[in-house]
């Protein structure tokens, strides 16, 4: 056979000769690369006739195409825009191959990363088979995840991002259909057909695994879910929901096998059991450095630095569409729907302090103790009240909640829920309050059970902090009653005592890193030499641009030069003037005087660190603290209940800055509502499964009696039970009267059969 023939019939053979010189066998690979588009213009007319020979050459030319750069340079167009626009003509084994070779390309550098993913995005919503859809989704993670390994690729990123909102918006003018009768039945008829969201579903889905994995965590990918909170199709609403909420009902299976946690100590004990050498303990090594890293990297991607929620883009329209859509599709949603839009409103709302007022008046008609759910309405309405809420938007509210909730007609638990969700609306906002409703309220506390007594003494407790005046005179408590004596009343809403002028806590610092410098050394008139040392290596590039040829020098006469720099103002750097003093100086004196503190008041001291150095975030932690110590402090030398509060809420601050990407804490949750409930009388399996616990761990049931002390533990012996038996039960048992009714010629024989066995060494 000749070469030519040889080479055509094996394809594997020609690929690995024109991998290993790609210039002597360039003429076979062109009469290969014309008879693939032959055979491509044949596929086209009758995808059915040469597949599997199609799929041959289509491997065979992604596996050379980087040999022949100009040969093939419409090859992967030619791939892409065959899957696109023939995707439901091809067979199962003709797409696997495609979009196999489409990112052997990629691989290969032969295409760029935008080319292949502009041909992945559209094919998720297309494929039906369950691997090549999971193959497609992983590829596309992998390949972000590879381009923003070292750095951002801001480019990319901004490609696949545009190409998710285009998926996004292209169903956002349909009408919106809902989850509730037919509409449920619709959805469920179609699932195992195209769905109408189901592009938009697959880019929340792509967005959502990017954010968890830690690749992107801006505003933007933000931006791309909270779009898909307003599409018409309930899924992806309720995909982004969740995502903000940060709930995990509807968490995605994911095939990442760097998800895949190493066994270390399935690693310590393999190396225990197998043969000892120098490379298994250079691979353990090696092994667990691996694990470390990897685990350490995935700490670093779930601790995002803000929460999704901070980072939404115009936060009021935001808020403001959601009650939109809350409202005028009420009819068409679900309740668990219409809730989880009335959770996610009220984060919104709370995390802003925004104001959306008819989202009280929409609440008002679920406020009923027999609705389904109740307990995450009262969550979602006492999240969505802050300081800034007006009061005449939630007096209906409460009112409402103590005329369903806490009344005698009702049970102990609905009594406790709706009192603990006044005190969580009222804790955020006092003045909804209405002073005979409190009076009623309050009374509760002598009730019987637990929970309602509970309930209604925070109330009482929150409203002696806050506004102990609208309490009775019996209810206020000693503090309280003292504090109105002085004359000490609550701003009413919207008032503020004084404008900020420093802040809480500065002192502290300012007196610490004072403390530091004297313990380095540095003397306390020293401040200018700190200042610029705080400031070496600040601005190195504009340190090394200047020059003493640039600056000008300027007659210290000149009479129109005014300095007004605020780093001039220790009178270091002035310039020397022989003149008089103006009018104003002698004024700013005279006030300076003036302004002198009196003997036997105390001057409030006011802190200028703020305007002498740049605070880091450092600075502020340090200034967290040390307001802790100092409250801490205050407590041990008898501070009272207010200085424990603040102790105590010093100490929660800092509890939520340590975990910036969880804020569960935050939000009130639905045990806040329920309060604490007696516990209900165990069934008959859970006594049995809390017996079966107990028992882990014991020994076996049984005697020990014989087994113990012994190399072969065993039960004792009949000889070693005899002799603990009791005298009158040997005495009459058959044994004991059978020797004494033995005749003589039996006491004989037995005589002589011991003695024969004594002689023989029987014992």
């Amino acid at each position: 056979m000749g070469r030519g023939v040889l080479l055509t019939s094996n394809l594997p053979q020609l690929q690995n000769l024109i991998k290993r010189d790609p210039t002597a066998y360039k003429e076979e690979f062109l009469q290969q690369w014309n008879h693939y588009n032959s055979v491509r213009q044949i596929f086209h007319i009758n995808p059915d006739e040469q597949a599997h020979h199609f799929r041959e050459l289509v491997t065979f030319i992604a596996q050379v195409a980087q040999c022949y750069p100009k040969e093939t340079a419409e090859f992967p167009s030619q791939i892409s825009t065959l899957l696109l626009e023939n995707y439901g003509t091809l067979s199962p084994d003709t797409r696997k191959t495609l979009v196999q070779n489409l990112v052997m390309l990629r691989n290969k550098d032969v295409i760029s990363s935008i080319q292949l993913l502009k041909t992945l995005f559209p094919l998720l919503p297309k494929t039906t088979s369950s691997s090549l859809r999971s193959s497609i989704r992983k590829t596309i993670l992998s390949d972000i995840r590879t381009a923003n390994l070292r750095t951002k690729n801001h480019k990319l990123n901004r490609a696949v991002q545009a190409m998710l909102f285009g998926m996004v918006e292209r169903g956002m003018d349909a009408e919106v259909v809902g989850d509730k009768g037919k509409a449920r039945a619709n959805t469920s008829s179609t699932q195992g057909g195209a769905h109408p969201g189901e592009e938009a579903m697959w880019a929340i889905v792509l967005t959502k695994e990017l954010w968890k994995k830690g690749i992107w965590n801006d505003a933007k990918c933000v931006s791309i879910v909270a779009l898909g909170c307003f599409h018409p199709v309930v899924k992806v609403q309720s995909a982004s929901s969740h995502f903000f909420l940060g709930s995990d009902d509807e968490q995605e299976d994911s095939d990442d096998e760097d998800d895949d946690t190493t066994d270390v100590r399935g690693l310590h004990h393999r190396r225990e059991i197998n043969k000892k050498t120098r490379s298994g303990d250079k691979k353990l090594r090696k092994t667990l450095k691996t694990a470390k890293a990897k685990q350490k990297r995935k700490a670093d991607a779930i601790t995002a630095n803000f929460p999704a929620i901070q980072l939404l883009n115009d936060p009021q329209t935001f808020g403001e569409k959601l009650y939109d859509i809350l409202n005028r599709y009420d009819k068409r949603f679900s309740l668990d729907h219409k809730i989880l839009i009335m959770q996610l409103l009220s984060r919104v709302m709370g995390g802003h302090k925004l104001c959306v007022l008819g989202f009280y008046t929409y609440i008002m008609k679920y406020l009923t103790y027999h609705q389904l759910r109740i307990p995450a309405i009262l969550v979602a309405l006492a999240q969505s009240v802050h300081e800034f809420t007006p009061p005449d938007a939630l007096t209906p509210v409460v009112r409402k909640l103590a005329q369903e909730f806490v009344h005698p007609g009702v049970g102990s638990e609905v009594i406790a829920a709706g009192l603990n969700s006044i005190r969580e609306i009222c804790r955020r906002q006092p003045w909804s309050m209405e002073e005979d409703m409190l009076g009623d309220l309050v009374e509760y506390k002598k009730s019987r059970d637990k929970a309602v007594t509970a309930a209604a003494r925070g109330l009482l407790q929150l409203f002696r902090e806050v506004n102990p005046g609208m309490l009775k005179k019996r209810d206020r408590g000693k503090e309280a009653s003292m504090g109105m004596s002085k004359g000490t009343q609550p701003l009413p809403f919207g008032h503020s005592s004084e404008a900020a002028v420093d802040i809480e806590g500065l002192l502290l610092l300012e007196d610490h890193l004072k403390k530091l410098r004297e313990e380095d050394g540095h003397e306390s008139g020293g401040d200018g030499e700190d200042d610029e040392a705080a400031w070496d290596g600040w601005d190195m590039e504009s340190d090394a641009s200047d020059s003493s040829d640039d600056w000008i020098n300027v007659d210290d006469n000149d009479d129109d030069l005014e300095i007004s720099d605020s780093e001039d103002e220790d009178g270091k750097g002035k310039s020397k003037e022989k003149g008089k003093r103006t009018a104003d100086d002698n004024e700013e004196e005279s006030n300076d005087v003036e302004m002198q503190p009196i003997e036997g008041e105390q001057p409030t001291r006011v802190s200028s660190l703020a305007t002498s150095k740049i605070l880091t975030p450092a600075d502020f932690a340090l200034l967290n603290e040390l307001r802790i110590k100092d409250a801490s402090q205050t407590v041990e030398h008898g501070g009272g209940s207010a200085a424990k509060r603040k102790l105590a809420t010093l100490e929660a601050n800092r509890k939520i800055l340590s975990q910036p990407g969880n804020m569960e804490d935050t939000f009130v949750s639905e045990m806040d509502i329920l309060g604490p409930r007696k516990k209900s009388k165990a069934d008959y399996a859970e006594r049995i499964a809390s017996i079966e616990k107990g028992r882990e761990g014991r020994e076996k049931f049984g005697s020990m009696k014989g087994k113990k002390n012994k190399a072969a533990p065993s039960s004792s012996t009949n000889r070693e039970k005899a002799r603990n038996k009791p005298i009158m039960m040997i005495l009459s048992s058959n044994a004991v009267k059978g020797k004494k009714k033995a005749s003589l010629r039996e006491k004989q024989r037995k005589l002589r059969a011991h003695i024969d066995k004594a002689k023989k060494g029987g014992h």
